[in-house]
């Protein structure tokens, strides 16, 4: 069960967690056509710290473009939203959840003169997932990008994520992954895939997936703090199976190593050492103990 907290807040008010609730004939409960984030704030030795809030709300604005949906809050107020429901909420750390939805009002499959909602959630929320993952490759392929716009964090896009996961916890995984519409490598429901080859990272590059935040962080520090090279490129399952690390990247997930792709054992069942070295500089950038990335920390004072 999620851990209640105190507040959510509903376009512009700050509504009791039980009392946070939406109309059954709303239009994105039918439909799929919100968007969202999902985000993090960390307990530092200055407080919360909420993780690259800004990048976050800048795709939240892009993803409510591509559904035409204006949101009639601007970016400073939605991030002074946030900041005030930590504050009242009174969490050290939490996951943050921003959703635009079209509201109730209007039937049918063109939302125009649908009302736009927002709303944001908090809770205390642990790692996703756990260490030392086995995956399954779904028998589901990513949406293919000529159907949707992928760079856009649209809920209707996690249907295709629940099916793969559905699908590989039937089978005893821990998660799942897809494969893109040519058969490389996509990511997983909710992750990007990082791999690692002779010290040398890899992972998929942008046209079937989410280009994730994380993602974006692993391939900055990577290069900039431990001297490694990083290439995006299109990954066969072959050269996936035959990596000598593998990892999951996310907001959620935060860095999590993958030692099983389906029958294969990678790095002999345990956590590599590039693996542990990214993951070990994460979490000490989102603790706000790298000063070269306090600039990635929004602190609540």
């Amino acid at each position: 069960m999620i851990p209640k907290t105190k507040k959510i807040w509903v376009d512009g008010r700050f509504v009791d967690w039980e009392k946070a609730k939406v109309h059954i004939l709303t239009h994105s409960l039918h439909y799929g056509g919100g968007v969202f984030e999902g985000i993090r704030a960390y307990e530092t030795e200055r407080g919360p710290a909420v993780f690259r809030l800004k990048e976050h709300l800048k795709r939240l604005f892009f993803s409510s473009s591509v559904l035409g949906m204006k949101i009639p809050f601007s970016q400073k107020e939605i991030e002074k939203a946030i900041i005030d429901l930590i504050k009242i909420n009174k969490v050290k750390q939490c996951y943050i959840r921003p959703l635009v939805i079209f509201g109730y009002g209007v039937m049918g499959l063109y939302p125009k003169k649908a009302p736009i909602n927002v709303i944001i959630s908090l809770w205390p929320w642990k790692k996703y997932l756990g260490k030392n993952l086995k995956v399954k490759i779904s028998k589901f392929i990513r949406i293919h990008p000529r159907s949707t716009v992928v760079e856009a964090k649209i809920c209707g896009h996690y249907v295709n994520s629940i099916l793969a996961s559905i699908e590989a916890k039937k089978e005893g995984f821990d998660e799942a992954l897809l494969l893109d519409y040519k058969g490389f490598i996509a990511e997983g429901p909710g992750e990007n895939i990082f791999l690692v080859k002779n010290k040398k990272i890899f992972t998929p590059k942008k046209g079937s997936i989410l280009p994730g935040i994380t993602r974006d962080t692993v391939i900055t520090i990577a290069k900039q703090k431990l001297n490694l090279k990083v290439e995006e490129k299109e990954i066969t399952l072959r050269e996936l199976k035959n990596a000598d690390e593998l990892f999951f990247a996310g907001t959620a997930v935060e860095i999590s190593p993958i030692v099983q792709v389906e029958r294969t054992i990678i790095s002999n069942g345990k956590e590599g050492e590039v693996t542990k070295k990214i993951r070990e500089l994460y979490q000490r950038i989102v603790s706000g103990k790298e000063p070269r990335y306090l600039k990635w920390l929004k602190f609540i004072q």
